[in-house]
């Protein structure tokens, strides 16, 4: 009779991802609105929108961004009572954007014609935020002229 044989481990790529993964709290301005986003090390960075826009939402030069699973966002209040405002993209395909009821803070928008199962993440909500480096900018045909570029531009998106 032969022992019986040890538990495999998880694979060391599971076991690696989920070693790396960071959980990241945001809020809303009035704190109606919170959430808990899990980022990898290479998600925890800013892209740079300078699309017209992100530019009307925000009152800026641009917004503090990333692309993530929607999987990965959870809220922990609020996140049941959040409106939406929809417009036509570069794409001509809906974005969403959802934002708090009482204090017009946007979390996150999903542009449709990334899938279902993408959002865009507002980075700059997040604590720990001046921590992110900036990894990319977008929308660079629109970048107002004195704004200095800081990361790789796109004119509009990166390729896929």
């Amino acid at each position: 009779m032969t022992a019986p044989s040890a538990p495999r481990p998880p694979s060391t790529t599971a076991s690696i991802a989920a070693a790396v993964m960071t959980t990241y709290h945001g809020q809303c301005a009035c704190g109606q609105t919170k959430w808990d986003v899990k980022l990898e090390p290479d998600q925890a960075k800013h892209i740079l929108c300078h699309c017209n826009t992100c530019k009307s939402l925000s009152g800026s030069t641009y917004t503090l961004n990333q692309i993530i699973p929607k999987s990965a966002l959870t809220f922990t209040s609020g996140g049941e009572s959040l409106k939406k405002y929809t417009y036509a993209g570069e794409s001509g395909s809906p974005v969403h954007c959802y934002y708090c009821p009482n204090c017009t803070t946007h979390p996150y928008h999903h542009q449709t014609v990334m899938g279902d199962d993408k959002i865009v993440l507002r980075t700059g909500l997040l604590e720990g935020a001046e921590k992110f480096e900036p990894a990319a900018e977008i929308f660079g045909k629109v970048r107002w002229g004195w704004v200095k570029e800081v990361a790789e531009t796109f004119e509009t998106l990166p390729p896929e």
